[in-house]
């Protein structure tokens, strides 16, 4: 059947508020409008770069994939409130993943049946039968949520679907004569279907949330799935719910080796608190994942291994269909944290989506990491760049220059050397007194990000309750620092990737200078401020 637009989704006046990656428990009334554009809202907190709807309610990225030059991001979205809804999937297109354009709201649900996140393949070879013509189709997997059954307390409310594109995605059918591709089993939260080519064992593979742990299915057609193991029962963390898993093969960098990485998403039980994506690395032979054993002792000693340690990163999973040629693990994640994501103080929308970033795997002596890096394409809309050779002191030091560099679309990077142990600290600060502190503790071996002065805070206890630490390993005596500052949100980048944290905020004003502070000294090499311009 082919999808029409539906009649606007208002009528439902109770719905389910997540706690999970879109997934609902608590009955709570949807009365909250959109209200109208061009405000101090729009000026102060609307991103410049990182994608958020122009109305209404986003939360988890879902269904990427790149064909014909354009990258593809679909999310889960409610277009008539700015809290969690009925889920459709929304729709943006981009040529470079840093301007995005907005399109039509790609999936909608049906009444009672909202759709969940999930995947989206480009079907090369036609293995569904479900291409017409020349173009390879799409195939979108995800999980149908019914929510009659919800309301009756029953156990089997999520299903896998699938649905059909015929022209790169930008119009859907829904497979209405072969769903569900994989039935419920039995299990409460059963969701979030990433699908993949499995190139060595020639199959689709899928990964599924169940509840606490993943499971694994394989198809050769994208329509029927046969089960096939599961992974992760009392491994990792287990705070709350996973969700929202991912499950790629990759090159260990510089090496010919390649594993397989398991991206897990959970609610609550992030490492600060709230939500958090974990990984694993390890090898799969077509049926069975299996931890490495060095990753493994690593897991038990840490408890969990995070892809980004901020409060501000989850529900992160990759594109599809990367061409060879290009040969990146792209990766995006929602730039928010249940805990508050639904009180931020934004009214016409509610949040955005990380800086899309690459993904590497490394190799430090039997120990793999996974490390990221802003993608390339931010380079290209640099418009003025101001450079610092060195800067020695100690106490406060005043980065020069600072002022002709607007910190709402910039990004920074520097080196420090010769590390005592000290608190290495930076702070970006406005004329109302507002600040945000980030840095580097070396006495007690962490990153930190501390916004409890970065302007409105009040709006939930959870926000800004507890400075975020990142634990480091080994004795820091160098560093490297790559920053992303849009609007409303830091992106801190350290050692090359090696540690990610992210995190929101919300100014009265925006920020203006930065300062530095060390009790032992500080010497900062090759600071590099580059203005972006890409509104």
């Amino acid at each position: 059947m082919k999808l029409t637009k539906h009649l606007p989704l208002t009528f439902y006046s109770a719905v389910l508020l997540l706690i999970g990656c879109g997934k609902p428990f608590t009955v709570v009334a949807q009365t909250t409008a959109v209200s109208s554009p061009v405000s101090d809202e729009e000026k102060m907190y609307r991103p410049n770069f990182h994608f958020t709807p122009k109305k209404g309610w986003m939360n988890d990225p879902n269904g990427m994939f790149y064909a014909d030059g354009i990258y593809h991001l679909f999310y889960q979205y409610y277009p008539d409130g700015n809290k969690w809804g009925p889920m459709h999937w929304g729709h943006a297109i981009s040529k470079d993943m840093i301007r995005w354009e907005e399109q039509p709201i790609a999936i909608y649900p049906d009444k009672d049946k909202y759709i969940f996140s999930g995947s989206a393949v480009v079907d090369i070879n036609n293995t569904s039968g479900l291409g017409k013509g020349k173009v390879a189709p799409i195939v979108a997997i995800y999980t149908l949520h019914d929510m009659t059954k919800e309301k009756e307390g029953k156990i089997d409310v999520e299903q896998q679907d699938i649905a059909y594109s015929n022209d790169n995605g930008f119009t859907w059918q829904k497979f209405e004569e072969g769903n569900p591709v994989v039935k419920n089993p039995g299990i409460r939260d059963f969701r979030d279907p990433k699908v993949s080519w499995d190139e060595t064992n020639k199959q689709w593979i899928m990964v599924l949330a169940a509840q606490d742990r993943a499971q694994f299915y394989k198809s050769t057609n994208l329509k029927n799935w046969e089960y096939l193991s599961e992974f992760g029962k009392e491994i990792g963390a287990h705070g709350g719910v996973w969700e929202c898993p991912d499950f790629f093969q990759i090159k260990v960098e510089g090496t010919k080796e390649t594993k397989w990485v398991l991206l897990q998403n959970l609610n609550p039980g992030g490492p600060n608190g709230g939500s958090g994506v974990q990984y694993f690395v390890g090898d799969f032979d077509g049926k069975t994942f299996t931890l490495d054993p060095n990753f493994a002792k690593r897991v038990n000693q840490e408890k969990a291994v995070w892809v980004d340690y901020g409060r501000d990163n989850y529900a992160g999973v990759t594109w599809n269909n990367i061409p060879s040629a290009d040969g990146r693990r792209l990766f995006i994640g929602w730039m928010s944290n249940w805990d508050y994501a639904q009180q931020v103080p934004t009214t016409t929308w509610r949040s955005s989506t990380t800086i899309p970033r690459e993904l590497k795997l490394v190799k430090k002596g039997n120990e793999y990491s996974l490390i990221s890096s802003p993608v390339k394409e931010i380079n290209k809309y640099v418009s003025k760049t101001i450079k610092v050779k060195n800067l020695k002191g100690k106490g406060k030091l005043s980065i020069p220059e600072v002022g002709k560099i607007d910190l709402t679309q910039a990004v920074l990077s520097f080196n420090l050397k010769n590390l005592k142990k000290d608190t290495y600290s930076f702070t970006l600060s406005n004329a109302l007194g507002e600040s945000l502190t980030f840095g580097l503790n070396t006495a007690e071996n962490y990153l930190f990000v501390d916004r409890s002065k970065a302007g409105k805070i009040d709006f939930s206890e959870k926000f800004a309750s507890t400075i975020s630490k990142a634990p480091l390993e080994g004795t820091q005596k160098e560093a490297a620092f790559k920053i992303i500052l849009d609007k409303t949100s830091i992106e801190i980048f350290y050692n090359n990737g090696e540690k990610v944290m992210t995190e929101i905020f919300f100014l009265n004003k925006p920020f203006t200078s930065i300062s530095a502070f060390s009790n032992e000294g500080m010497e900062i090499s090759n600071l590099v401020i580059n203005q972006l311009n890409i509104n």
